[in-house]
């Protein structure tokens, strides 16, 4: 009898309860969306952990719970408010999708999160894997996660050759994550499917790593194929390397009165919905786009400039400070300046840092701020 996936039901009864039981002794107990059934705190937890790690995550999770503690008072926010929230934390279509489905969970399911996996992963922004581990966490079921971890160490484990991304490779470790499922008629400890799942995300986090794996700790090292054939640092098969394109944009802080001028970002595109400085390309002439507006400004200094790398491409950014020399700024009314479906507005320098800013566009404001001569140039010209 076999458990499929190529793998006998000893290997797959093995495997679940070595994990399981490495987990209860030495896996975390304490995180801040654990210990508890309310699915809300985990389908946030589980978001965010998506491409960032939990030390990162774990100050940016508390503070969206204090502002948002359950799917009411997420779907009745307005889009800038659970941006602020979020700014800094990357990835950005993740808050977006986050308030549509806290919005689809109040109108089309009551404000009570759906258990089962196939209608959680209709919600926007939810995966086969991420539906899967809010259901065993948040309602028990047993559903197979394979996240980046998961993906690291069944490639390993199995010696599974090529690139996780691609479609044939995943679809074989799709196969051997739903094999090894701990079953349903094993003794309660060893169909501990909670455990189970969150053994595999702490092996991934802190034992299996991606660079120097703790192999001689690991609880599965016994039939890792990777550990055997000393072959942990080759597998799995990195992505293909390519060079990133480049691109290169100029960010205008356009100050008067120690205000600067921030523009909404379209919702499609890099940093959506996002406040920003207004971008201009390389060769525009800086003085003539302003103009546009009705702005006459005045160049004041070059910051240093900075890289941002996307997962697509390689963002040169030089910010560039402008002050405003005419009109008078009562005329500057942020509607007068904003093209359609991207509103301007005039804000003080130090409340930009507390608006739904993308983090380079933050690094440039903290820039700004800690250089004192252009500030005190700035003021005096104002004066």
């Amino acid at each position: 009898m076999s458990a499929g996936g190529d793998i006998s039901d000893s290997i797959a009864n093995s495997f679940a309860t070595r994990l399981i039981r490495w987990q209860r002794e030495h896996g975390r107990h304490h995180l801040p969306w654990q210990n508890t059934r309310d699915a809300y705190p985990i389908w946030l937890s589980e978001i965010m952990l998506q491409q960032t790690q939990v030390g990162t995550v774990i100050p940016y999770y508390r503070r969206f719970l204090q502002c948002f503690p359950d799917i009411q008072s997420l779907a009745s926010a307005s889009l800038d408010e659970v941006m602020v929230q979020w700014s800094g934390l990357g990835y950005y279509s993740r808050a977006r999708n986050l308030h549509k489905a806290a919005q689809r969970i109040v109108g089309e399911h009551g404000g009570i999160f759906p258990e089962e996996v196939d209608i959680i992963r209709q919600l926007p922004g939810i995966g086969r894997s991420t539906a899967a581990a809010i259901a065993v966490f948040a309602f028990g079921k047993r559903a197979a996660i394979l996240d980046g971890n998961v993906k690291r160490i069944l490639s390993r484990c199995f010696g599974i050759e090529g690139y996780p991304g691609e479609k044939q490779v995943e679809a074989q470790l799709w196969q051997k994550a739903e094999a090894l499922l701990p079953k349903r008629d094993e003794s309660p400890i060893e169909r501990d499917i909670e455990a189970y799942t969150q053994a595999l995300m702490d092996l991934g986090a802190t034992i299996c790593t991606r660079a120097r794996p703790r192999c001689v700790s690991c609880p599965l090292r016994l039939e890792c194929i990777a550990f055997r054939d000393n072959r942990a640092g080759s597998l799995p098969t990195p992505r293909p390397r390519k060079i990133l394109p480049e691109r290169e944009v100029v960010l205008l802080l356009m100050v008067v009165q120690g205000k600067i001028l921030l523009e909404k970002r379209p919702s499609a595109g890099i940093w959506g919905t996002l406040w920003s400085l207004p971008e201009v390309g390389m060769n525009e002439n800086v003085i003539e786009y302003c103009l546009r507006f009705g702005i006459n400004v005045r160049p004041i200094s070059q910051m240093e400039a900075l890289t941002h790398t996307f997962t697509h491409f390689r963002l040169r950014i030089y910010p560039l400070i402008l002050q405003v020399i005419s009109p008078p700024p009562d005329d500057l009314a942020p509607e007068a300046l904003s093209q359609p479906g991207n509103p301007c507005v005039w804000m003080r320098a130090e409340d930009t840092l507390k608006a739904a800013i993308p983090s380079p566009v933050r690094k440039v404001l903290l820039q700004y701020a800690s250089q004192t001569e252009p500030l005190e140039i700035l003021a005096m010209a104002d004066n």
